[in-house]
């Protein structure tokens, strides 16, 4: 088997592949082998050693597998040899040939929906599902705003928001990213010139609910632009700048603002988490929800991936085929 591993905090472009022998499952475990594995912004922040979660050197990078079952472990009887699967690697891992997963969390892929597609969606879809049905509600034409819309987590709140009725304002910082938006749904795209005033002008006053996985300075911005009870939600810092939102922006008009960290639910509630990521590819399968096609780049190349992440040159989401 092929896997990559980060031997150091640091650049993305030092992580090595190297080939040894494939595991073998233990008691209540699978060993997929992997057709696809997920790719996200926040693989090269841990890789870099600026994401709070630090694992234990050296690892192996990389969150969502999707692939064959091709062992069982003792104890398992389902999925059997053979399924089409997706699911959370644990402790990381997900960056390989071959992946070792709890049978429990290892979900049979829908018919129609790929391995690829399933890899990049589960976690940003996961995210704005969670979001909008424990943390946040967004009713039939409210107006949503969402920033980094061109990115997968924002592509993925763009969808997400249009399924449930919402009218979105997708805000992304070049034209090609506003487009994809579009496609994904959003009525309207803006840039990040003059915000405040932006999302007033194309919600007709303010908006009811913004979503913001980007942070930085375009935050506080979005704040001041939501209406009489508008709901913030802060999903990230993409930016790489942590905001301080002004309390008494809050305050005025009666607004609130809501941590979204599925990671941390998911950890906490994993059966939970797994009928969520169930939920959501079958919504995906029954054509509910519409993610995009994503760049798919060999293994070896983890590290040209994450690259394009850092540089902000990624529009939707990137899978890994060993």
């Amino acid at each position: 088997m092929q896997r990559v591993v980060c031997r150091a905090f640091g650049d993305v472009e030092d992580l090595e592949v190297v080939e040894e022998a494939a595991p073998s499952p233990g008691p209540g475990e699978v060993l997929v082998e992997v057709d696809a594995a997920g790719v996200g912004f926040v693989d090269g922040l841990i890789i870099r050693g600026l994401y709070q979660v630090r694992p234990p050197l050296p690892f192996t990078p990389g969150s969502t597998v999707g692939g064959r079952v091709v062992a069982l472990g003792e104890g398992v009887s389902e999925p059997a040899v053979g399924t089409a699967v997706a699911g959370l690697a644990t402790g990381f891992g997900g960056f390989t040939s071959h992946a070792v997963l709890p049978a429990s969390t290892a979900v049979p892929l829908p018919d129609g929906v790929s391995a690829e597609t399933a890899v990049t969606a589960i976690e940003s879809y996961s995210t704005l599902v969670f979001a909008v049905t424990q943390r946040v509600a967004i009713g039939e034409g409210e107006w949503v705003v969402v920033l980094g819309a061109g990115g997968g987590i924002g592509l993925a709140a763009v969808d997400v928001a249009r399924s449930l009725g919402g009218r979105v304002v997708a805000v992304a910082s070049s034209q090609d990213k506003r487009q994809a938006a579009l496609a994904a749904g959003a009525e309207t795209a803006i840039d990040y010139t003059d915000l405040k005033d932006g999302i007033r002008a194309a919600t007709g006053g303010g908006a009811d609910v913004v979503v913001d996985p980007v942070g930085g300075p375009a935050a506080e911005s979005a704040l001041r632009a939501l209406g009489t009870g508008g709901r913030f939600c802060v999903l990230g810092f993409a930016s790489g700048e942590i905001p301080r939102l002004p309390a008494n922006i809050v305050l005025l008009r009666n607004r609130s603002v809501v941590g979204v960290d599925w990671g941390d639910w998911a950890r906490t509630d994993g059966d939970a988490a797994t009928e969520l990521v169930a939920d959501v590819l079958g919504r995906i399968a029954r054509g509910e929800l519409h993610p995009p096609r994503p760049q798919v780049f060999p293994l070896v190349e983890a590290g040209k991936a994450l690259r394009l992440f850092a540089d902000r040159a990624v529009t939707g989401k990137i899978a890994l085929a060993p």
